[in-house]
């Protein structure tokens, strides 16, 4: 696919404007200071592009305060007394460490275990808590997939976990299958199953726009709730989180 890279103002926020082979526009907004990326195709030129985005200033100047206003977490070490999070809580870290197995539990429901050896860094406690986040992501997706198939008149051939530096999901339409972002398991389960239905819509519509729209609107009335619910979730101490899209 060919692309070409550019960047303008308008009404004073950068946009970074990418051309494509593609048929419609996008407008993304990412975290963390609400930088906008402009997908466009290669027929568009700037004063299109410019106009695109100006019927869409509202919703972006929104979402950019969102993403400023939003928290911030710092660096995590991953030693006891640390907060992380888990399908939308806040849970404290308790590192013990002895000769025995090495695990990770949810011990009730304000503590997260670790169970580690004594020679440990920081980089494998943190391996060790992304293994047991994707842990609960696979208990928890196929009873979602199965619930959403049937509603949404798709079926999903194969689903996988992974991080991701710029959305919660994506799909591969001819493939049937939908990747979803490691970081979901830190949100709230209604986040986690409208990313899911999205991503399933896309199996049936590829772009965002009005028929996908209208898509959601039947079968998750409530999409865009869940949405801004997951907009006002708590940012990880990283750069790569998802955007919202227009």
């Amino acid at each position: 696919m060919s692309t070409d890279h550019a960047r303008m103002e308008i009404r004073g926020i950068p946009v970074e404007v990418v051309r494509k082979d593609i048929k419609n526009l996008h407008v993304g907004v990412y975290p963390p200071e609400g930088r906008v990326r402009v997908a466009a195709p290669l027929r568009l030129d700037d004063d299109g592009v410019r106009l695109a985005v100006i019927s869409r200033l509202a919703w972006i100047r929104r979402r950019r305060d969102e993403f400023q206003r939003q928290d911030r977490q710092s660096q995590r070490e991953f030693v006891s007394g640390e907060s992380h999070y888990f399908e939308g809580r806040r849970y404290r870290l308790d590192v013990v460490v002895s000769d025995g197995p090495t695990a990770t539990r949810l011990r009730n429901a304000g503590w997260i275990e670790m169970r580690i050896r004594p020679d440990t860094g920081r980089d494998a406690r943190e391996a060790m808590l992304y293994h047991w986040y994707r842990g609960r992501l696979r208990e928890r997706i196929p009873d979602i997939v199965a619930k959403w198939e049937p509603r949404v008149g798709v079926t999903v051939a194969d689903w996988r976990i992974r991080r991701m530096k710029t959305r919660w999901g994506t799909c591969n339409r001819e493939a049937g299958r939908i990747w979803l972002n490691s970081e979901l398991a830190k949100k709230p389960v209604s986040c986690l199953e409208y990313v899911v239905v999205h991503e399933m819509v896309h199996l049936i519509e590829r772009g965002h726009n009005e028929r996908f729209r209208s898509i959601l609107d039947r079968v998750l009335p409530n999409w865009r709730h869940r949405l801004d619910a997951l907009a006002r979730e708590p940012l990880a101490n990283e750069t790569w989180q998802t955007c919202a899209e227009a």
